[in-house]
């Protein structure tokens, strides 16, 4: 089993997403990489959860990973962000035709024990076997039968969740329902839907 992570991480896009899945149970938000510089609600998201759970920047080691890591350690209150460095490693991803600007492989690239590593290093809190804990109250299932995914409408009742909440629109279905579970109680996520159906009815 792999480990858990308590703090979310925050990587630069979805591929990077994907490859820390692999390694580790956490939540993990990206950038869409330079994108986050014109989402103010994608920085209030991190700063959601950085203050819920902790945040740790994981960006590639190149300059524009670089660039985009001050940009949240600025925008971020220092106690609540650890900063992990994935190790520069010269190479290129196999989906690319071509290296990077750098030749140095990012974090979609990097093997699994490295990258462990590096969240070490950053301080996370990391249990090598995953206490017991609840189950997440809000399951694909629920997002269904609550009209959230799957359904007609859906997409526009996920829009106005997304709005309440200071999101940004562009949040998966899946990607709200970690969110979701990462920041509000079950009875917040209730009154939240009992709103939003109140507004629509007005």
């Amino acid at each position: 089993m792999i480990p858990t992570v308590r703090e979310a991480i925050v990587v630069e896009g979805k591929y990077d997403e994907i490859r820390l899945h692999s390694v580790v149970q956490a939540t993990v938000v990206t950038t869409d990489g330079f994108g986050i510089f014109k989402q103010p609600e994608r920085l209030e998201l991190l700063r959601r959860l950085a203050a819920a759970q902790g945040l740790i920047v994981l960006t590639d080691s190149d300059a524009a990973g670089f660039v985009i890591r001050d940009r949240i350690a600025g925008a971020l209150p220092k106690g609540q962000v650890k900063h992990a460095y994935a190790p520069e490693i010269v190479g290129k991803e196999r989906r690319k035709r071509m290296p990077s600007k750098e030749g140095l492989l990012g974090v979609e690239g990097i093997d699994g024990e490295r990258l462990i590593q590096a969240l070490l290093r950053a301080g996370a809190t990391v249990e090598a076997t995953p206490v017991e804990r609840s189950q997440p109250f809000l399951t694909k299932a629920r997002m269904f039968e609550d009209g959230l995914s799957g359904g007609e409408g859906s997409a526009d009742r996920r829009g106005a969740l997304l709005r309440e909440l200071g999101l940004p629109q562009r949040l998966s279905a899946n990607r709200l329902q970690e969110v979701i579970n990462a920041l509000l109680s079950e009875e917040e996520y209730r009154a939240l839907l009992l709103h939003i159906k109140g507004e629509n009815e007005q």
